[in-house]
């Protein structure tokens, strides 16, 4: 399975949420929410989810290959830092920012 498209819609002043991105695979299937977020340390890329019975979060759609996550986080985060610059992914972490998961 390729990775056909990326479209990545940038959010500002969402604290820990840095874009929205829906991901085209093999030019006929398309996978939106997917979530491109400020961790602890680094920037990831998180699937689709939704809130079940017990309050926890489940992801909807998700590779289940680690070797294609490793590759869909990769070119994800590729063209978010393409589209928002690297100067605004360079993110300093300091105690007064906060990281905790966000819940959507």
């Amino acid at each position: 399975m390729e990775i056909t498209k990326v479209e990545i819609r940038p959010m500002h002043s969402e604290g820990n949420l840095k874009a929205f991105c829906s991901v085209i695979f093999d030019g006929v299937f398309i996978v939106h929410s997917v979530k491109v977020i400020q961790g602890k340390e680094d920037l990831f890329v998180a699937m689709p989810s939704r809130e079940v019975k017990n309050g926890e979060f489940r992801d909807t759609a998700h590779p289940i290959d680690n070797e294609f996550r490793l590759k869909l986080e990769q070119t994800v985060l590729e063209k978010y830092r393409e589209v928002v610059g690297e100067e605004e992914v360079a993110v300093v972490v300091s105690s007064d920012i906060p990281t905790e998961d966000l819940v959507f």
